[in-house]
């Protein structure tokens, strides 16, 4: 009975499936290639080959082959991360069967390019490794049994200290053509994308400035460089050039992902450089090509907003890690905030733009997991945690996720959240179509639910148009999708979006869909406000203009909850009623599921604890779709 219920609610959300992703499955080789003209003010000119499909994946998962993840042991490497984001059933590190519910469309492997391979060499007494005496050392401590030791020692002499101790190409080309060889046996054009990719590591006096590293290309191309590290250089715009490099070299095509801004300790999207010299207009244009998406969420918190910047914001409080900078080192100082989250971000770019000329911080938004499992899991009753010490256990969740010089900057494993995946709207499920989509921002993320989400902006939507089942071809018909630009606003006219939500089939109901709207005032002020656009169940606003709770049908003993609030299907055209055709706005959608049980409270069910009341039993999943921006000139 419970597999008939299933199949019927499926086949019932076909429908509004065709009316998001549009009704085309053609792969892209077979369709037109008609490119989307935009005129000057942002609208399509031609829509015979737009993006119909939402595909689903992770850019940020670890193996064995970093060394953070395989000196604390994880054993797994690339091939059994790819074997389970396909569905199969693998061994987990700490030696359990796990399986996804549901296979990934794409997945990027990105081990930290520093000392990258470390463990796996040390397990197989690797001769090239053997070859170098530190590599040699740690070898032997941990054949001795001091895996803890020589772990300790790397992370003394290394990845706190910026400089190599090892220092071996030979390591690092061995390690790196392995990768490569596990991305190429796995990648299956139009059916699943393995992205060659890596982590650059840097992290300054313990501040997270990592950067996710992702090829278009082949292992024709990207095997023809070594990864650059952050003891290469510490300085995102070292990073840039030695993106530039590899283009250059081989014809391919390379971008980057900022992550984790929110432990950054104010770095991530500060107001000057690394080097501490103010932008221009060159820094700004080069930044926002090379870096079009980031990462807005994942297991070590969220980085789209915090309430002491958004205190009107009453959905700003989420998943929130603000004791201490990534390092444990440093308490996270109130004046460094604004370049930690992603909306002040976004806020400061369109004061940059209006001096400058050009927005460094012009980025869409995506979400992954950041795991150093192997296993990119996001569903909150089958979370296998972000390291082996997080795994599924009875004590994980007061394991220390960021151990900390001091007790009270100590960041427990229950703060952790089962987050996040990465959302694409593209023409085919291939390396070239999911890259090109990147690069366009046309992506969103969210906090896990495979929920679908659309987001139009233009000049001339109709309230009728919101019904329309083929909301793809209207949409680029008639504006921009997400990630795209509005200009030179109509006399009279402001700008209209046209906006719908699904969602997850095998998850919750919606509770609303909201748009978040920066701007910068005729003084130079940046301002924002969330607008919610529609929502469920009927409610109203009350009268501080509020709308109220969608309710909470979640039973934390029992872990469950039920899908009688809330609304399967969200969609609305919406006019910025407070728009100035003079000033530089951006809009983005954020769509908010109701309550549901968090993996907290499945694990106290599971393992029979009695949880402190810290600790959040349920959660309001959500997603967040890259911006539309205005710009007057």
């Amino acid at each position: 009975m419970r597999y008939k219920k299933i199949t019927l609610m499926l086949l019932a959300a076909l429908p509004l499936m065709a009316g998001l992703n549009g009704c085309s499955k053609t792969p892209e080789s077979a369709q037109p290639q008609t490119l989307i003209e935009k005129s000057d003010t942002g609208t399509s000119a031609q829509t015979e080959d737009v993006p119909t499909q939402v595909f689903f994946g992770d850019t940020h998962l670890h193996t064995s082959y970093s060394a953070d993840a395989g000196m604390a042991g994880a054993s797994l490497g690339p091939d059994e991360a790819y074997r389970f984001a396909l569905g199969e059933t693998v061994t987990s590190n700490t030696g359990q069967p796990a399986k996804l519910s549901r296979p990934y469309d794409f997945l990027v492997v990105a081990d930290h390019s520093e000392n990258l391979g470390l463990a796996p060499m040390i397990a197989s007494s690797d001769p090239v490794l053997l070859k170098n005496p530190t590599g040699k050392r740690w070898h032997d401590m941990v054949k001795a049994g001091k895996g803890n030791q020589a772990f300790g020692e790397w992370i003394s002499n290394g990845s706190t200290t910026g400089k190599d101790p090892i220092n071996s190409p030979e390591m690092m080309q061995s390690a790196w053509s392995s990768i490569i060889k596990a991305a190429e046996k796995y990648n299956q054009p139009g059916k699943f994308t393995a992205f060659i990719g890596y982590e650059w590591t840097s992290t300054p006096d313990g501040n997270n400035m990592h950067r996710n590293v992702i090829f278009r290309d082949g292992g024709d191309r990207a095997g023809q460089v070594l990864p650059f590290s952050s003891y290469d250089s510490q300085d995102p715009e070292r990073l840039w050039a030695w993106m530039q490099g590899y283009e250059d070299k081989t014809g391919g095509r390379v971008l980057a992902i900022p992550h984790n801004g929110n432990l950054s300790g104010g770095m991530m999207w500060a107001a000057q450089t690394v080097s501490g010299k103010p932008y221009d207009r060159a820094y700004a244009e080069l930044r926002a090509r090379r870096e079009p998406i980031i990462e807005v969420t994942q297991p070590k918190g969220t980085s789209e907003a915090h309430p002491a910047l958004s205190p009107s914001d009453e959905y700003a409080n989420f998943e929130i890690w603000d004791k201490s900078n990534l390092g444990g080192n440093h308490a996270v100082a109130k004046e460094s905030l604004p370049g930690s989250y992603a909306r002040e971000a976004l806020k400061n770019g369109l004061a940059i733009e209006q001096k400058l000329g050009a927005n460094p911080f012009k980025f869409g938004m995506v979400g992954s997991t950041d795991a150093h499992t192997a296993l990119s899991t996001v569903d909150e009753d089958n979370f296998y945690g972000k390291t082996t010490t997080t795994e599924p256990s009875a004590e994980r969740w007061k394991h220390a996720a960021i151990p900390a010089m001091k007790p009270e900057l100590t960041t427990f494993g229950w703060a952790l959240g089962a987050s996040g995946l990465a959302a694409v709207w593209a023409r085919e499920n291939t390396r070239e179509s999911l890259f090109e989509a990147m690069e366009r921002r046309e992506v969103y993320g969210t906090t896990g639910p495979r929920m679908s989400v659309r987001l139009f902006g233009g000049w001339s939507f109709a309230n009728d148009d919101a019904q329309n089942r083929d909301l793809a071809k209207l949409g680029y018909a008639k504006g921009v999708p997400m990630g795209g630009t509005l200009s030179k606003a109509p006399a009279g006219k402001a700008p209209t979006f046209l906006l719908a939500a699904m969602k997850d089939a095998m998850g919750a109901n919606l509770d609303r869909y909201q748009v978040v709207k920066g701007w910068l005032d005729a003084d130079g002020k940046t301002h924002e406000k969330v607008y919610d656009v529609v929502w469920s169940d009927g409610r109203k606003p009350g009268a501080d203009g509020r709308l109220p709770a969608v309710g909470n049908t979640v039973d934390a003993v029992n872990v469950s909850y039920t899908n009688s609030i809330g609304a399967a299907e969200l969609k609305a055209v919406w006019t910025d009623p407070e728009f100035d055709p003079k000033q530089r706005a951006f809009y983005y959608g954020r769509v908010l599921q109701i309550p549901t049980p968090r993996w907290t409270a499945y694990d106290a069910k599971r393992y029979g604890l009695k949880l402190p009341k810290e600790v959040p039993l349920s959660v309001i999943d959500r997603a967040y779709t890259s911006p539309i921006w205005y710009n007057p000139q």
